[in-house]
């Protein structure tokens, strides 16, 4: 089939060389997909919105099958930064704007769900994947500060959503010891978690529920219909629904689905050690941080007192030749006292956005139904959506016809364009974090 990111920056069948593929809770390989099967549904992709889909149809009774051509959590779900939001990817007043006031808040109690979904998986199925409540957006510009309360007394008068709390400059560097942030917005509601662990967590689950889960089965081509038809190179899969949870590694699997979804590549690394002292004086209650970049900075501390800290993107397949010089730039303009810290781990992964960071969620009449585009929100929001999904192959509509109704453009030109021309917008809105 030719390189794809499924396969131009790795080696099958194995993990990023991660910190946390090295820290991992061991889980072993499973069978690739061989012969004929017939499944109830067929769910492409083992990340978290694949594996969430599979659990909860599987404890509706279904019989579901997962295939992905690498490994359980190898993509994105298994290398990122950990964090897990509340809500929606965007600004609940931009939202508003958008899609107007119910859609917005029905939208938005679908993203606070999705954070209590999250902790509920983790403490129903004994997930042992650290846990932490707490995160903390940063501004990185101090004419920014002047929003902060407004947006957290708009969310607690319209949206009852009270667990914001604005962070004055002076409370901010007592919380985050950076000279390079103003004020911010502290949430409670949501945290931090080891997402590779979490990602087997989910799929122990739905293994002792009764889902089938197939490693190194790349899907080279399927077709809805009666039933729908999915093929890897030694299978054949029928099934009723096919549920797409691919996110960035969709490949040209779909085009109808790429013209609204792009995968973009982020990369971060993970410092030796720290003691604790410097633990503390880096995120003093060890809350996950994120700024108000447009190309984002996000960091946290690991179990083990390391700095993981991601930042940096590009808009081609291959990752840049040293991710380590990418990452580090700008960590040591948020900690420039670290420079001498050595980084012992570096990695990239491949995540999707959309035009306006919203989900793409589409249920078609021939059975398949698409998951992605999280845009970055992918911890609560793919877990949510493998949910939503469950419930709509079992008829329950509700939830899945609130996440449809949210536009997702196509891109210009659509996926045969995307390439060109949305890099060119991206740099222009990183230069303008610059400057």
């Amino acid at each position: 089939m030719g390189q794809s990111l499924l396969d131009i920056n790795d080696t099958l069948g194995q993990h990023a060389p991660s910190w946390y593929a090295a820290s991992a809770n061991p889980f072993p390989e499973l069978p690739q997909a061989e012969g004929s099967m017939t499944y109830d549904v067929c769910i492409v992709g083992a990340g978290f919105a694949g594996l969430s889909s599979a659990l909860h149809l599987s404890e509706l009774g279904y019989k579901v099958c997962v295939l992905d051509a690498q490994r359980v959590g190898w993509g994105a779900s298994g290398r990122n930064g950990g964090q897990v939001g509340s809500g929606q990817r965007i600004g609940q007043e931009e939202l508003e704007d958008l899609v107007g006031d119910t859609l917005a808040k029905e939208a938005f109690q679908i993203g606070v769900d999705a954070a209590d979904l999250v902790r509920l998986l983790i403490k129903k199925h004994k997930i042992e994947c650290a846990y932490k409540s707490g995160s903390i957006e940063a501004y990185h510009k101090k004419r920014y500060d002047k929003y902060g309360p407004i947006e957290v007394e708009h969310m607690r008068e319209k949206y009852g959503y009270e667990t914001m709390q604005f962070l004055s400059p002076e409370e901010m560097s007592e919380k985050v010891g950076s000279d390079d942030y103003s004020a911010g917005i502290l949430d409670t509601h949501t945290g931090h978690l080891h997402p590779l662990n979490y990602a087997r967590g989910l799929a122990q689950a739905a293994i002792d529920a009764g889902a089938e889960i197939f490693e190194l089965s790349r899907v080279t081509s399927f077709e809805g219909g009666k039933p729908c038809k999915v093929r890897t190179d030694k299978a054949e899969i029928f099934a009723k629904h096919v549920i797409l949870a691919t996110n960035g590694y969709l490949g040209n699997l779909d085009k109808q689905v790429a013209d609204r979804v792009m995968p973009i590549n982020n990369f971060i690394v993970a410092t030796e050690p720290l003691d604790d002292a410097t633990c503390k004086a880096l995120i003093r209650d060890g809350e996950c941080v994120h700024d108000s970049r447009f190309v984002v900075n996000y960091f946290r501390i690991s179990e083990d007192n390391r700095l993981l800290f991601g930042g940096g993107e590009n808009y081609t397949y291959k990752f840049p030749k040293d991710i380590k010089a990418t990452v580090t730039k700008p960590m040591l303009q948020i900690y420039p006292h670290l420079k001498d810290v050595r980084i012992d781990y570096a990695w990239g992964g491949t995540l999707a956005i959309t035009m306006n960071r919203l989900p793409h969620f589409e249920f078609r009449s021939d059975g398949v139904i698409n998951i992605s585009g999280y845009s970055g929100s992918g911890v609560h929001m793919a877990t949510m959506a493998g949910k939503i999904a469950s419930e709509a192959v079992n008829g329950q509509m509700a939830k899945f016809d609130i996440m449809s109704k949210l536009p997702t453009p196509k891109f210009p030109g659509g996926a045969a364009l995307r390439w060109p021309l949305l890099p060119l917008a991206l740099t222009w809105y990183a230069m303008r974090d610059r400057f």
